[in-house]
């Protein structure tokens, strides 16, 4: 009893020294403050809207309706020479050209010669006619050392441009 009666006068007496120290401290903060106010300066009034006149009389008008449609429609493509967009994607068009490997061929006396194309996991095996690449590449001949391919790009001014290349056969490395 005697030591929690000795515990409670020092909480007590403790508690009443901190509130003198917040009080002399909350004093001298008040001293110290009573000067700085903030302040704001006025908004600037905004400035009123002014149109500008269009001045270019006798130049083209660039938002003239007919100016603008002409611009939408698409120069007439060259017959031949469009990729053939209702046909049925085949697998290897999902990867781009550079993403494909060639790891062999098969060429048999008389049949059609095939080639052994690697893209991701998995091993294709492709013939002329095949398609190939994401710019709707043909294949136009396979040989022991590299598959041939005819590939459609637009140019520019956006008009399709035959662009001829070559999946080279690649060395792999003997274990």
């Amino acid at each position: 009893m005697r030591f929690t009666l000795a515990f409670l006068w020092l909480v007590l007496l403790v508690a009443a020294c901190d509130q003198d120290q917040h009080r002399n401290l909350r004093r001298e903060l008040d001293e110290l403050t009573k000067d700085l106010r903030g302040k704001v300066e006025p908004l600037q009034p905004l400035k009123p809207y002014e149109p500008v006149p269009y001045q270019a009389e006798g130049e083209v008008d660039p938002f003239r309706p007919d100016r603008v449609n002409v611009a939408k429609v698409a120069p007439a493509p060259v017959l031949g020479r469009t990729p053939n967009l209702d046909r049925p994607k085949e697998p290897l068009e999902s990867f781009s050209l550079e993403s494909i490997q060639m790891v062999g061929a098969i060429v048999r006396p008389n049949q059609d010669t095939y080639g052994l194309v690697k893209a991701g996991p998995n091993l294709y095996r492709v013939k002329k006619g095949n398609y190939m690449g994401q710019n709707y590449g043909v294949i136009t001949g396979i040989e022991e050392t590299q598959i041939n391919l005819k590939e459609l790009v637009q140019d520019s001014g956006g008009e399709w441009v035959e662009r001829v290349g070559a999946l080279m056969l690649q060395e792999v490395g003997k274990k």
